[in-house]
């Protein structure tokens, strides 16, 4: 048998999306050559792309222990192996172990690019978790800023332009949750005053990005730039801000960023929490969502209100009435990633489930796909003593708003809270119940509800979670009022009123761009 053959036959089908028949070639190859490594790493990359995580988990679990990191080829293998690791221990809700399996292989990597999306992948997979204090981000800021060396900053230069040019660098100028809270930012600023430049890497174009192509005064597509090119471009348009709007996600160019292409620099929006970099003088804020500044490397610009303004995907109408009417039992529910979904949550949602009879509880995510996931998520709540026939677990859904009308309230999730899903379910008249702590990330409920005119539903306390869930689920006539409303409320809200948003945020830019 041929094995290289073979595997390139695997691999292209792969590519292909003929997952099926590359995994019989998958397990033909085994069998020939069992010791073969880039076999095994192809069947998880299948598994992965099937959404199959809880396979690929026990897949890798074998498969790492086997590598001999002494060999060059192999250790190579291995830095792909535990990144795919660490992404499928945040999807199954163990944000520690991704966060130490990330940093392995930004350590195992030879190329200092990929070990920067290494440790980004490490610091968001450190939001989800309950146990990172501030100095724990901080080392993890050093560890990236290692990968840094190979960048030298431009010197710092101010302009004398008539506008000040404003250049918005991100991977997610096409439909995607960033673009709901930044629309108005980059459709609106005043052009008497303000020049738009748009720092595109989107991967897959679409309607969205078009749009901005034709509206934006100019737009450069970096996507297959150097970092250092994608600087110089920066650099060349003497931008006077440049506006990052991705931190540490996926896909991001925050290297581009570290080569200082502006002279005056801000991160935020896309991201719930500091980049942890030196070339960022800013991170736009609000007054609700600032909490402890110790996490923050930036200064913060706290705008008065909120420091996005939401953009919905859809006008289509609520529910007319909660379901709850119709089903004689409440039914909470929860369309946050099932990755942020923590051991505390847990214990607090089955108190949520004892204290009010009858009441039910929908889950939805990508995890649900498959028998696997919802197996193995079944028997985490088993453990925490929730009972599952009071569970549904809906697999994940591009079209998921008007499943808001099976819901009478949607709990939130921490330490990594709701953002764009929390005004979604307000926005669909479902009201939110949600928890904050003292960094950045874990008041966006706490923001948007306060903005709203929910805020007591927002609380400092897993006792007062609970409180305020039962005691929502004890008042049907007030879930009927607020299904009727809370569409009229966020529209007359900070939250959706991009005219004095753009103002704040014109404000902030001008005098930040001040010499």
């Amino acid at each position: 048998m041929d094995i290289l053959k073979k595997y390139s036959q695997a691999l292209e089908l792969f590519r292909t999306k003929k997952f099926d028949a590359a995994l019989k070639l998958v397990d033909k190859i085994k069998i020939a050559a069992p010791h073969w490594k880039k076999s095994f790493l192809l069947e998880i990359y299948i598994r992965r792309e099937q959404d199959e995580f809880v396979k690929e988990f026990f897949l890798l679990k074998k498969l790492l222990p086997r590598f001999n990191l002494s060999q060059p080829d192999e250790k190579s293998l291995a830095a792909d192996a535990y990144s795919l690791f660490g992404a499928v221990n945040q999807v199954l809700g163990k944000p520690e172990d991704a966060v130490e399996n990330f940093c392995t292989s930004a350590r195992l990597e030879n190329d200092l690019k990929r070990s920067c999306n290494e440790i980004s992948n490490a610091l968001f997979a450190a939001n989800a978790s309950e146990k990172f204090s501030a100095a724990d981000f901080k080392n993890l800021y050093d560890e990236y800023k290692k990968y840094l060396a190979d960048i030298t900053p431009y010197p710092k230069k101010f302009y004398q332009h008539k506008k000040i040019r404003v250049g918005f660098l991100s991977a997610n100028f096409h439909w995607h949750v960033v673009m709901a809270w930044s629309w108005a930012l980059l459709s609106d600023l005043d052009k008497n005053f303000f020049e738009v430049y748009c720092y595109s890497s989107v991967k897959e174009p679409d309607n969205v990005t078009e749009h901005f192509k034709k509206t934006v005064d100019a737009w450069r597509d970096i996507r297959d730039l150097t970092d250092e090119q994608a600087a110089k471009k920066i650099h060349d348009d003497e931008i006077d801000i440049l506006f990052d709007l991705s931190g540490h996600t996926e896909n991001n160019r925050l290297r581009v960023a570290a080569y200082r292409p502006a002279p005056v620099q801000i991160s935020g929006i896309g991201y719930m929490n500091s980049t942890g970099l030196d070339c960022f003088d800013y991170f736009l804020s609000d007054v609700y969502c600032a909490g402890n500044e110790n996490f923050f490397t930036e200064k913060l610009i706290k705008l008065p209100h909120s420091h996005f303004c939401y953009e919905p995907p859809t006008k289509l109408e609520p529910a007319k009435f909660p379901p709850c009417l119709k089903n004689n039992f409440v039914t909470f529910g929860c369309f946050n990633n099932f990755s942020k979904v923590t051991d505390s949550i847990l214990i607090t949602w089955k108190k949520i489930l004892d204290a009010v009879p009858k009441s039910r509880l929908i889950l939805k995510h990508k995890i649900f796909y498959t028998e696997d996931g919802k197996n193995f998520v079944g028997e985490r709540l088993k453990s925490f003593g929730i009972d599952i026939a009071r569970v549904e677990m809906r697999p994940y859904t591009a079209d998921h708003l008007p499943e808001y009308g099976d819901v009478d309230i949607a709990l939130d999730t921490f330490p990594y809270t709701g953002g764009v899903t929390t005004c979604e379910a307000l926005y669909m008249g479902v009201p939110v119940v949600s928890l904050y702590g003292n960094r950045h990330g874990t008041r966006f409920g706490y923001s948007i509800l306060k903005n709203v005119g929910l805020d007591e539903l927002a609380v400092d306390s897993f006792d007062d979670y609970i409180n305020r869930a039962v005691m929502l689920a004890g008042d049907w006539e007030l879930l009927e009022i607020l299904r009727k409303n809370l569409r009229v409320m966020m529209k007359r809200s900070p939250l959706m009123d991009s005219t004095n948003y753009i103002h704040a945020v014109e404000k902030q830019l001008g005098m930040r761009n001040l010499k």
